[in-house]
């Protein structure tokens, strides 16, 4: 994008709310609203009818919500805040002016669209995958997407969610979560200490999850 496609982005960015974990990051039904989170851990997840929460994917800062749930489409998911988030409430109205008027923005729209849809199938794929590779999948995007805005080094990052939220992403028991982060310790893949998780072989570790971060489109993209 030009200088002057970011500089009207960035004017959309100045008011900040706080999200306290654990709750949702929208009350109500406002279809005027886009919403980007700046800070913080959340997720798009479904309560089933049997009370299970399901968690589709993770929300890391940079990304936007609800860009396409509007109108007749109406809201299939809702986003909640896994840690203390803080989050800007874009005009629905105003970005899509934005779009029309600059070809960059509306090119970057379409690559955020064209990025959730990739990531949305390589998850509904990492779900035939065992338990402990469905895990070391997710790990591996996380390390990924977390070092593309600056919060990973090359090996480790932080990630302040319970294995509650783990076991919710994998679609398995909280008692298994457990036992498949233990295999993944034993078999010297991973450490996993106050949050930080490292990788001391990043590149076998992602030859076991089979993973290929193509499908994430961030080639050729600086930090």
């Amino acid at each position: 994008m030009s200088q002057e496609e970011r500089a009207e982005l960035q004017a959309l960015t100045f008011t900040r709310r706080a999200v306290a974990a654990r709750n949702d990051i929208v009350t109500g039904d406002i279809p005027d609203r886009v919403y980007l989170v700046m800070s913080g851990f959340a997720c798009r997840y479904k309560v089933l009818r049997s009370g299970t929460r399901r968690i589709v994917s993770f929300v890391l800062p940079g990304d936007l919500c609800y860009m396409h749930d509007a109108g007749a489409f109406g809201r299939d998911l809702r986003v909640g805040a896994l840690t203390a988030c803080s989050v800007v409430d874009l005009s629905r109205s105003k970005l899509t002016e934005l779009i029309s008027l600059h070809p960059g923005i509306s090119r970057a729209m379409w690559w955020v669209t064209l990025r959730e849809l990739r990531r949305a199938r390589e998850w509904i794929v990492n779900d035939t995958r065992p338990a402990d590779k469905r895990l070391a999948h997710t790990l591996c995007e996380l390390l990924v997407c977390l070092q593309v805005i600056g919060l990973a080094d090359e090996h480790s990052f932080e990630l302040p969610v319970s294995q509650v939220d783990l076991a919710d992403v994998l679609g398995i028991s909280h008692v298994h979560i457990n036992r498949v982060v233990q295999s993944l310790r034993a078999s010297g893949l991973i450490t996993w200490s106050d949050n930080l998780v490292a990788i001391p072989d990043v590149p076998a570790f992602k030859a076991f999850a089979e993973f290929d971060p193509a499908y994430l489109c961030f080639e050729g993209f600086g930090p």
